[in-house]
């Protein structure tokens, strides 16, 4: 595996939010909305960083950010991160949902530094349930080449089967909460109760 394939950082906020109930890309949890706050944060760690987005968004955007338009080509979160590969299919891809209110620069410093180039994905997970989170973890290139394969082969489209079963490195962080997802209301006020909002 090449060790010096670039790092671009994917903020997937193309998501319709149906849990929610609202864009989760728009909420504000630190001063800025969720998919800015966290397109700010990989841009400190990434060569180049992208906001994923459904093309119905494009208006909405700012030129301050950089954008990459979903292909619709696959379903789920695998939408808006095969986009990305097609558009720039040389390059390791960071990537970020938007329901990680708690991830912040320690944490994005603490994945790029466990990133293990000889693995096809470097992965965040709970070390209390070390399972992979696809969407806090690093696709080098081969490991989407790979799941295109096997989306093709009509795996179903979870990202997270994909990488239990490949041979991928699992990073820790050293504060577990980082990986909280909020989808939800309840996800929400819990997440507010943790930042002190």
């Amino acid at each position: 595996m090449i060790s010096n394939v670039k790092l671009y950082g994917l903020v997937l906020s193309g998501g319709k939010s149906t849990r929610m109930g609202n864009d989760k890309g728009l909420i504000t949890y630190h001063q800025l909305p969720q998919r800015e706050h966290l397109y700010q944060l990989l841009s400190k760690v990434c060569e180049r960083t992208f906001l994923s987005i459904r093309s119905d968004q494009e208006e909405e955007i700012s030129q301050d950010f950089e954008t990459l338009i979903d292909q619709d080509e696959y379903r789920g979160p695998y939408n808006g991160l095969l986009s990305a590969h097609a558009a720039y299919p040389e390059a390791a891809w960071l990537v970020l949902a938007c329901d990680l209110p708690l991830i912040d620069i320690k944490a994005l410093q603490e994945l790029v530094a466990g990133r293990n180039t000889q693995k096809i994905a470097s992965a965040f997970a709970n070390v209390d349930d070390p399972l992979p989170e696809p969407l806090c973890a690093i696709w080098e290139p081969e490991s989407l080449e790979q799941s295109i394969a096997y989306l093709n082969n009509g795996n179903g489209s979870c990202p997270r089967k994909f990488l239990i079963n490949a041979d991928i490195h699992l990073v820790f962080p050293r504060n577990k909460e980082v990986l909280l997802n909020a989808n939800s209301k309840e996800d929400y006020s819990q997440a507010l109760q943790k930042l002190g909002l």
